[in-house]
């Protein structure tokens, strides 16, 4: 459910231009963000980094977008916004003693250090794969192509993605029956 939450100003985006234009559309997409950190803040009286880091980056490139009336600005922001969250993956390899993916997960997962590192770093390819896929669209296809590839692409390629993530660490967790026999031990 938070996943689908993340991206309403994505969707409300994609609807304000199928409606509208660009323009609008960066509009929409500034108020979405915006309401949608006030909200998160006023339900649980904190925001997460991302979602931030998300807002301050639509207002800024939306800005820029409006303002010179050029688009290629809000075109940016997914690549921004995939590079920032590649960054701190890969940092969290040389900061602290866990991996973010292993801070997000190790409540619900016990792996091996190698198989956190792997996992984060696979992270950190997929963030920079998207960040890449989305200027290759920005610079290959015309604005009604890329406005799609953000909603449709994006949000497939990374479904498809938390699938495999699904799938290969599915062969590390133990079935309750080995669980509860390795405690009694």
């Amino acid at each position: 459910m938070k996943f689908l939450f993340d991206f309403f100003p994505v969707a409300l985006f994609f609807v304000a231009y199928k409606l509208a234009d660009i323009f609008v559309a960066t509009m929409v997409a500034m108020a979405a963000s915006v309401a949608q950190v006030a909200w998160t803040w006023f339900r649980h009286r904190r925001t997460e980094n991302t979602q931030v880091i998300t807002l301050i980056l639509v207002v800024v490139l939306g800005g820029a977008t409006l303002w010179l009336k050029d688009p290629l600005f809000i075109k940016w922001k997914p690549t921004l916004v995939n590079g920032l969250f590649a960054l701190a993956f890969l940092l969290s390899h040389f900061i602290g003693e866990k991996t973010i993916v292993e801070r997000m997960m190790g409540h619900a997962l016990t792996l091996p250090a190698a198989i956190w590192r792997k996992v984060n770093l696979s992270w950190v390819a997929f963030f920079t794969a998207m960040g890449l896929a989305n200027l290759y669209v920005v610079y290959s296809f015309d604005e009604a192509t890329w406005v799609n590839f953000k909603l449709f692409g994006i949000l497939g390629l990374t479904f498809a993605f938390v699938l495999l993530q699904g799938v290969f660490l599915g062969r590390f967790v133990k079935p309750d029956t080995e669980v509860e026999q390795s405690k009694e031990r």
